[in-house]
């Protein structure tokens, strides 16, 4: 059997293997003939899955080892009886970690004080609940958004989305729709911005035609918007430069790219194909995993930013900003390719629960935080 893979899953030939013959590649690189007589197809969000990939192919199951699914034509897969799995939450606990860091830099950019402020998400799914528990912990108010959970369960915690724009900062974390009442595509656009109260943040970590670039631009250049933060963009890789230049913080779409949560991706569609196939599933992807680079972290409890440091020294968003910089000074057709290859080529990130943190001398309510926002709580000197 042949199992075409995305060369950018992680560990997919070892886990995979012992189903068939696996063949890597570029997610950008696969095109009909090399998927035509696979069995197997694993992408992810850059291959667009659809008609013009798989026509005439022996595809019978197609896994995308993201939360996402807007680049999989899942009705055209159900038209052609051809099994589909997704990883859903796989990496929600790596943007809840991109979210902390993108707060905390914002915080000390513009000298404000978290506790107290308020925070608007938009979306409360896997992704939206492990923002909500980070945010807490950080100490701001959080107001949560989501009309299908409040249409499906009638939880009053879920409130209207006026509530949520009149909030300090505003997150997304939606998928992206195109149609029905819910639909997501230009979600914020100019009359969406106008509506957030003035000197808003805004940080979009979903997708990128969530949000309506031109309309971030004009709201960042009349200061409606105090900043905003994006990891990903209308168009990529080809994406708007000018709206880089302005954004506070500027990423290339890697929130979700932890080492830990693209490796739960990995055993998500490793299960998944293992249920198709009706073998049962052994690969444990546990004994390959690589110590963390940063095991333990002592801070100082007296310090006013011990929070932050601590978090800087597993996750400095701000070196991903840097990178993501680097492309202002290219030339216009090198842009894309840098984007990709910022993507292919990032560096091992690892989540906060792989490092132990200590509080010297001890300091309960920040070791509360440290744990809150998901370190190992370690004994404090």
């Amino acid at each position: 059997m042949k199992i075409v893979a995305d060369e950018n899953i992680p560990y997919v030939r070892e886990a995979f293997a012992v189903l068939g013959e696996v063949v890597t590649v570029p997610g950008r690189s696969m095109d009909p003939a090399l998927v035509k007589d696979a069995e197997l197809l694993l992408v992810r969000s850059i291959t667009k899955v659809n008609s013009d990939l798989l026509d005439g192919s022996r595809v019978g199951f197609v896994a995308t080892a993201t939360i996402g699914e807007d680049h999989v034509d899942k009705s055209y897969l159900a038209d052609r009886g051809i099994a589909f799995s997704s990883a859903p939450g796989c990496n929600a606990n790596s943007v809840g970690q991109y979210l902390t860091g993108a707060l905390l830099a914002l915080a000390e950019g513009f000298s404000l004080d978290l506790q107290g402020l308020t925070l608007g998400i938009v979306g409360v799914g896997n992704v939206g609940k492990r923002v909500l528990a980070k945010a807490t912990a950080l100490g701001l108010t959080c107001i949560l958004n989501d009309p299908p959970l409040a249409r499906e369960t009638g939880d009053p915690k879920y409130r209207p989305l006026e509530e949520a724009m009149d909030c300090d900062f505003v997150t997304l974390h939606v998928p992206l729709t195109r149609e029905g009442e819910d639909a997501t595509y230009h979600l914020a656009d100019a009359a969406f911005l106008q509506r957030l109260k003035s000197g808003a943040v805004l940080i979009n970590s979903s997708r990128g035609p969530v949000a309506d670039g031109e309309a971030l631009k004009t709201a960042l250049d009349e200061g409606h918007l105090r900043a905003c933060v994006l990891d990903v963009w209308e168009g990529e890789p080809d994406i708007d430069v000018a709206l880089l230049e302005r954004v506070f913080i500027g990423t290339p779409h890697i929130a979700g790219y932890s080492f830990d949560g693209k490796v739960n991706g990995t055993r998500q569609i490793y299960e998944a194909a293992c249920r198709y196939l009706g073998v049962e599933a052994a690969w444990d992807p546990q004994s390959l995993l690589p110590a963390p680079e940063c095991p333990e972290v002592t801070v100082d409890g007296r310090a006013a930013d011990t929070l932050h440091t601590a978090v800087r020294t597993v996750y400095d968003i701000r070196r991903d900003d840097d990178a993501m910089r680097g492309l202002l000074s290219m030339a216009a057709a090198e842009r894309p390719a840098a984007f990709d290859r910022l993507r292919k080529e990032y560096p091992r990130r690892r989540e906060f629960f792989n490092t132990v943190a200590r509080v010297d001398p001890p300091d309960a309510a920040l070791m509360a935080q440290l744990e809150g926002v998901g370190f190992s709580k370690g004994q404090s000197g």
